[in-house]
């Protein structure tokens, strides 16, 4: 029997972060390097808490803030864009249910309507670029 797919808020409920040093070059990140595995929990509590409504961020200076408040030289590139992706899906679903717009993720404020992750969100660009607007309104 097929086991049914996760939920995006069951796949909120990932590892805790943890900090992994490379042992090889990765994404541009030298061997040696203290680097942030987050998680989708992390992600969503940093945009809530640390983001301001009409402020944005780029994936790079996300990644940058978390690995700091961590104590991590780094955060990987490939994680750091899947969590994102699971919270903005999970905060989309909270919306779908009813959720007031203020109560959800503000995911849009880091993820570039432009971008490649902008495309495989169920929102789409065009939300995004909304949504942006209206705060920086």
């Amino acid at each position: 029997m097929a086991r049914k797919p996760k939920t995006w808020a069951e796949k909120m409920n990932a590892p805790e972060p943890h900090i992994e040093v490379t042992d090889k070059l990765f994404a541009g990140i030298p061997p040696g390097t203290r680097m942030l595995i987050s998680s989708p929990g992390e992600v969503a509590a940093w945009l809530r808490e640390r983001l301001p409504y009409g402020q944005t961020i780029t994936v790079p200076d996300l990644r940058i803030a978390l690995a700091k408040a961590r104590g991590a030289e780094a955060t990987c590139p490939l994680t750091a864009s899947i969590f994102l992706r699971i919270a903005a899906e999970a905060a989309w679903d909270e919306l779908e249910a009813g959720a007031k717009l203020a109560d959800i993720t503000p995911f849009w404020r880091a993820v570039d309507p432009k971008s490649d992750l902008a495309k495989k969100l169920r929102c789409g660009p065009d939300w995004i670029a909304h949504q942006r607007s209206m705060e920086a309104a």
